[in-house]
């Protein structure tokens, strides 16, 4: 059987007709590592396994709940109270029941990083909400040489036009950022990490948010379509740079 006989698979039909087969065969042996698949990362791990990723490990502790059903690719009634890797990991087979799957259902220590990017990743995407767990995550991937794009903050922003990726020297307007750039320098990192933001101003707080989420995380408000843009944005970047020496 010739190593492409699997892209006679209508799935990627209209994928074939915009990439070369061979730029198809690189994302099919393509590992990446998605860390977070709630508001974001849900986005970016299905357009991955649309455009035809064929190994992804997608790490998320959480669980669905009826507040995530505003914005995350995961959160419909019938999954509340589920892990959101199993229902991401089901979705993703459904979509692709050849797509190889790994799922980690724990909290991403920094102490577990080395470990973790450590394991042959093509690519490592940041969709993560833990700061510490965020600057560890890039830091590590960056000192590996493994590719990695992180996302900064699309919580109490609405203009989709105020998105863009850049490095993380030239990102302005987001809090998020401005703290990651200052952690990252005190590693010796000033740039050479790619970032999605988002240049708007946040919107001032509603009256709920100051409310602690779990973890003791304030939750901020976020409209539904902006996280899902942050996403699908990465996975195009991620698949441009994967297919890009081909």
């Amino acid at each position: 059987m010739s190593c492409y006989d699997y892209l006679f698979d209508p799935l990627y039909e209209r994928s074939r007709l915009v990439f070369s087969d061979d730029q198809m065969l690189v994302l099919n042996k393509s590992h990446v590592l998605v860390a977070g698949v709630g508001g974001v990362g849900g986005f970016v791990a299905e357009a991955l396994v649309r455009a035809g990723v064929g190994s992804l490990t997608i790490v998320d502790h959480d669980k669905v709940s009826a507040s995530n059903k505003n914005r995350q690719i995961v959160a419909l009634d019938s999954t509340i109270g589920r892990l959101k890797v199993d229902v991401m990991a089901e979705r993703l087979l459904d979509i692709n029941p050849h797509c190889q799957i790994t799922k980690i259902a724990e909290f991403l220590s920094p102490e577990a990083m080395p470990g973790l990017v450590g394991s042959g990743f093509d690519f490592v995407i940041d969709a993560i909400d833990s700061l510490n767990c965020k600057v560890a995550l890039v830091e590590h991937a960056y000192r590996l040489q493994v590719p990695v794009v992180s996302s900064m903050g699309a919580g109490r922003r609405i203009d989709p036009s105020k998105i863009a990726i850049t490095d993380i020297s030239q990102t302005h307007g987001c809090g998020l950022a401005r703290v990651m750039r200052q952690r990252l320098r005190k590693q010796g990192i000033k740039k050479g990490i790619p970032v999605i933001f988002s240049s708007e101003l946040p919107k001032e707080p509603g009256p709920f948010e100051a409310i602690e989420g779990a973890r003791g995380r304030v939750v901020n408000g976020t409209a539904s379509y902006m996280p899902g843009i942050f996403g699908l944005m990465l996975a195009g970047l991620v698949v441009q740079k994967l297919t890009q020496s081909t």
